[in-house]
C-alpha cells in the first residue's frame, strides 16, 4: 500500500493517484517484482528542514529526503520500505524555473525517492549513471520529458 499524506496547511488540490502510479513505475523499473508499502508525505519547507538538521546534520531545506525502512508492515505483512518527504515549496518553485506543472515536478521527486529507497545512490559516476538510468526509464513510462539535471537532489 502507497500512503500519500498531504500536510492540510499547505493548501492544495493535489491527486494522490498521480504520486502513487509514480511510486509504483518507480517500483517495477527500479526493483520488479518488489511489493513494499511506503508512506509519501507532501509537507513544508520547514518539516523538511528540520528533519534534514535531525536526520542528516544539514542545516537546510532540500526538495526530496528518502527514509529506508526495511521493517515489515504489521497490517499487511509486507516489507515496508519507508517514507519520501517532499518539500511542495520547493517543488514549486523548482516546476517554475524549469516551466513545467508541479504535478511534474512532485512525479520526478517521487521517482527520483524511491530509486533511494530501493538502494540507489548518485554519490559517484557510476552510481548515477546507474541511477539516472533507471528514473529515465521510469519517467519515459509516466510520459513524462527527460529534462531534469538532478545535480543536487538528495
Amino acid at each position: 500500500m502507497i500512503n500519500v499524506d498531504i500536510d492540510p496547511k499547505l493548501k492544495i488540490k493535489l491527486d494522490p493517484g498521480i504520486l502513487k502510479k509514480a511510486s509504483r513505475t518507480a517500483l517495477l523499473e527500479g526493483d520488479p517484482g518488489h511489493k513494499a508499502d511506503m508512506t509519501l508525505v507532501i509537507t513544508d519547507d520547514g518539516q523538511v528542514r528540520e528533519l534534514n538538521r535531525q536526520f542528516r546534520e544539514i542545516y537546510d531545506t532540500t526538495d526530496v529526503l528518502s527514509f529506508p525502512s526495511g521493517e515489515i508492515d504489521l497490517d499487511t505483512g509486507k516489507p515496508y520500505l519507508g517514507d519520501i518527504i517532499i518539500s511542495y515549496p520547493r517543488a514549486l518553485n523548482q516546476a517554475l524555473q524549469a516551466g513545467h506543472p508541479v504535478e511534474t515536478e512532485l512525479q520526478l521527486l517521487v521517482v527520483h525517492g524511491v530509486l533511494h529507497l530501493l538502494g540507489f545512490d548518485h554519490s559517484n559516476e557510476i552510481e548515477k549513471t546507474q541511477m539516472w538510468a533507471v528514473q529515465e526509464m521510469a519517467l519515459t513510462k509516466l510520459g513524462l520529458p527527460n529534462i531534469f539535471i538532478l545535480e543536487d537532489q538528495g
